[in-house]
């Protein structure tokens, strides 16, 4: 499939389109030493496992033409490949080796590298890095699933490097980027960088996500410039003093053919958000149960390392938990406790009256209806106050059902926002309730979800919280949900997230990550602009 997408996907020409067959698949360069048994057996069973396939490769100099230039051969079939260099341990010592890299290298191809050494190898060859690498343990013969480890390797390596071109191209063509950067799919490189400043280039725009500043402490001395679509070194501390709520959940996704998004796009777009937010100095306020493991820890051991880059105790993120999550075990606080340097946990009480009836040192579990109703009750009263404490709030996905609230977690936080005129930016691009929101606000058809009937047929239980909520005054009524939904415009929604009216319509339906973290962060700007 991957192959696929690159052959209809990522061909240069309409001419290459038209004629998508053998000329626009992928051509491997098998890049290995003669020297050793393991770099030849290995070039020998891919070679054999490719020309089954619909792939090309190019093999070694026994495949070159008599008469034919052997280095203007190499290029040119390096230019046309992607180069798979065969680690051996002699692989770094051989001269053709080095050249087959640093070719790929200056003609900016596609590398991945295999690890396969027996023993050691006294130099790690310095052009063979900054690519991604594929470790196979060594023996007498590789396997047909190694081979098919490298070749999906390759292949993957293939249609990122390519889509990473055709993006970075397209960024520049909208005006993301400097008229006079140079692209680059990779993380700028020494030799890349003295070549460039031949021409007279000093900027350098790569793929996200950013290097650390560590790693690229070496440009500032050759008066380099190298940055991403959506991070430059002098945004550090563009967004202090934002308390910035999200309203991020994983949902049930119903298949592709429904939602149109995979299932990890909305962790990637949450740790891509959390990682740019909390690099401009906001403080992230997030309210849910932390465990170790996925999106949060993800947050927190960002957040550990921005501060030991800076030399700062900095607290990032704000965590509101409801009763009665904050009371569970020993292993989740003393969990929470090992993040004291970078995270602050409120913990949200029980609110009236219910509060007269419980014991608040006492776990519950939601197994009854009554218990059921506590939750909820619970759940309201901290997203309640920690939408309060934020300045604005961002939503995205969150689930339609299996929730333990008075309706889904997302949609509350999105009413709350509303109420209290919170700027909220919403994006419907990624599935789930967010999602649902959207298509009412921009007049589409009201999703099932937004309806009690359908709440209740998908939610064990919830009649049963609905009935002792309504009986208390508070139960949810969806019908004067989705009227205040319908009501509202996208431009009185735009106005105070600092975009305008067409941008927020883009930010709502968006899939694409970077595009969505760039108009937030470009909206965050122009409100801190603005104060």
């Amino acid at each position: 499939m991957s192959h696929e997408i690159n052959r209809f996907g990522l061909v240069k020409t309409d001419e290459e389109y038209e004629r998508a067959g053998s000329h626009s698949s992928i051509t491997i360069f098998l890049s290995h030493a003669k020297a050793g048994d393991t770099g030849r057996v290995y070039s020998e069973k891919i070679k054999k496992f490719i020309d089954n396939t619909n792939m090309n490769r190019f093999f070694d100099a026994n495949e070159i033409a008599p008469g034919y230039m052997f280095e203007e051969e190499i290029k040119d079939n390096v230019n046309r490949s992607t180069l798979v260099a065969i680690e051996s341990d002699l692989y770094s010592s051989r001269y053709w080796c080095q050249r087959e890299i640093l070719i790929a290298k200056e003609l900016d191809r596609p590398v991945i590298v295999v690890n396969c050494l027996e023993d050691f190898e006294d130099r790690i060859f310095p052009a063979a890095s900054n690519v991604p690498c594929v470790h196979i343990t060594p023996s007498p013969e590789i396997s047909d699933k190694d081979v098919l480890r490298i070749l999906s390797s390759a292949i993957i390596e293939s249609v990122r490097f390519g889509y990473s071109s055709k993006s970075l191209e397209a960024y520049k063509d909208a005006g993301w980027l400097d008229a006079d950067c140079a692209l680059s799919a990779r993380p700028p490189e020494l030799r890349q960088v003295l070549k460039l400043q031949k021409r007279g280039v000093s900027k350098i725009c790569y793929p996200e996500p950013p290097i650390y500043s560590e790693e690229g402490d070496w440009h500032q001395y050759l008066g380099v410039t190298a940055y991403t679509p959506l991070w430059t070194e002098d945004e550090e501390d563009c967004l202090a003093g934002q308390a910035i709520g999200l309203s991020i959940s994983e949902f049930k996704n119903e298949g592709y053919a429904y939602e149109h998004i995979p299932e990890e796009a909305l962790v990637r777009l949450s740790q891509d958000l959390a990682r740019h937010l909390m690099a401009r100095s906001a403080i992230l306020h997030y309210g849910g149960d932390l465990r170790p493991g996925g999106f949060t820890e993800f947050i927190l051991d960002e957040a550990r390392i921005l501060n030991s880059r800076v030399g700062s105790s900095r607290v990032r993120l704000v965590n509101h938990l409801a009763w009665p999550l904050h009371i569970e075990g020993p292993k989740v606080v003393s969990w929470r406790a090992s993040y004291h340097d970078v995270m602050q946990t409120v913990e949200h009480d029980i609110p009236p009256p219910i509060n007269e009836t419980l014991d608040d040192k006492v776990f519950i579990p939601p197994t009854s209806a009554r218990n059921l109703y506590v939750w909820a009750r619970c759940l309201t009263k901290m997203r309640r106050e920690s939408i309060g404490s934020s300045t604005v709030r961002v939503c995205v996905g969150g689930r339609r059902s299996g929730y333990k609230g008075q309706m889904p977690g997302v949609l509350e936080e999105i009413m709350f926002s509303i109420e209290m005129k919170k700027p909220i930016f919403l994006l419907g691009g990624f599935g789930g309730i967010a999602s649902d929101v959207c298509s009412v606000i921009r007049g589409e058809s009201i999703p099932d979800s937004l309806t009690e009937n359908w709440q209740i047929a998908h939610n064990d239980g919830y009649i049963d919280v609905q009935a002792i909520s309504k009986n208390d005054g508070v139960d949810t009524n969806f019908s004067a949900i989705v009227g205040q939904l319908e009501r509202l415009s996208v431009s009185e929604l735009a106005g105070p997230c600092g975009l305008d009216e067409s941008e927020y319509l883009r930010l709502m339906m968006s899939p694409f990550i970077d595009e969505c973290v760039r108009l937030i962060i470009l909206g965050l700007r122009r409100i801190q602009d603005a104060s």
